[in-house]
């Protein structure tokens, strides 16, 4: 496929986002469409900053394996040991590796095997009240297990709750204070950062829900006031490819910890695994893996692909559903 022929796509398609796809260093195809604010008719760039929703997982497990590497605690830490909570249902035996992988089998306040929307779980709470991992935990603490630890992949938020908690209780600072100071400023993410729905800082996207007829809500009301360790980091599609590129040089890790970030611990599906915080697309008998982040919320898209063999790293970000999916399957479909 030809750039052209990419570009061509996004206008018929009226994708709205941006796109960065780089081979090494090289910049092949780098682009933005559609609006980021409706209201003012603005532009998105390519240096606007677009919510990640779930792509933020990656950032919360690179700050645990931060703090394993200074001796705080373990893989085989258990939750009980590194996180007191008083009035939980959990399973004693579950570990930090469960949480991170998703084995821990916690209840999920959000449960994407039973719930459809996530924009319905605000209606009865008021999102506005969401500043922090501490007030998700009523959401979940008394709940039941789902399972028992270790037993199977569940996808499950209220873990990077969890793990997000545990890092607040080791540094002595917030989750966004930390991710911001360790992650984001030491590879040089200048424009990332956790902010307010309700004071997103000027080139933010707004995210855009549609209604039909053309006509489309923003995501305000759709989404808790501030992201935290499940979800809810502004990001550009630069920043991230320098997320990346800081990651696979194990500038934020030491190689040890950052082939942990990307070993496929637990299968999901057929040829598809689980690393920490990043899905491991691995055929049987292929030893060429392909790594994949992905992010979805009202009014929020985000596919980024990681592909070793070829040295290639492709990133879309989108203020509308689904539509970084889509874009990223035509991609991966017909190449660049």
């Amino acid at each position: 496929m030809k750039k052209h022929d990419l570009h061509t796509h996004c206008i018929n398609t009226d994708f709205q986002g941006s796109i960065l796809v780089t081979n090494g260093s090289q910049i092949e195809f780098k682009q933005a469409y559609g609006l980021a604010d409706r209201v003012h008719n603005i532009s998105n760039s390519t240096h606007t900053r677009f919510g990640i929703a779930s792509g933020c997982k990656l950032f919360t497990a690179i700050a645990i394996l931060q703090l394993i590497e200074k001796g705080c605690f373990s893989l085989d830490s258990r939750l009980r040991d590194v996180l007191p909570l008083k009035h939980s249902h959990f399973h004693e035996s579950i570990t930090v590796h469960q949480l991170l992988t998703h084995t821990s089998g916690i209840p999920d306040y959000f449960d994407e095997e039973e719930m459809d929307d996530f924009e319905d779980l605000w209606k009865e709470r008021p999102s506005y009240r969401m500043e922090s991992p501490a007030d998700f935990l009523p959401l979940f603490e008394q709940e039941p297990m789902k399972s028992t630890p270790g037993e199977r992949f569940s996808y499950n938020n209220s873990g990077y709750v969890l793990l997000g908690l545990i890092i607040e209780a080791h540094t002595g600072i917030t989750f966004s204070e930390y991710v911001e100071t360790h992650i984001f400023e030491s590879a040089g993410m200048e424009k990332s950062g956790y902010f307010r729905m309700d004071q997103l800082p000027d080139g933010t996207a707004t995210g855009y829900i549609g209604l039909g007829d053309g006509l489309y809500k923003s995501n305000i009301y759709s989404l808790p006031v501030k992201g935290g360790p499940d979800g809810g980091a502004y990001t550009t599609t630069e920043d991230f490819h320098a997320l990346l590129d800081s990651l696979f040089k194990h500038h934020l890790l030491t190689r040890e910890s950052t082939d942990l970030i990307l070993k496929p611990h637990v299968a999901s599906g057929t040829g598809t695994f689980y690393g920490y915080g990043v899905w491991v697309i691995q055929d049987e008998g292929d030893d060429t893996p392909v790594y994949s982040l992905m992010g979805l919320d009202p009014g929020v898209s985000f596919r980024s692909v990681i592909i070793p063999e070829d040295d290639r790293m492709i990133t879309v970000l989108s203020n509308c559903d689904d539509q970084a999916f889509s874009l990223m399957t035509f991609i991966r479909e017909n190449g660049i």
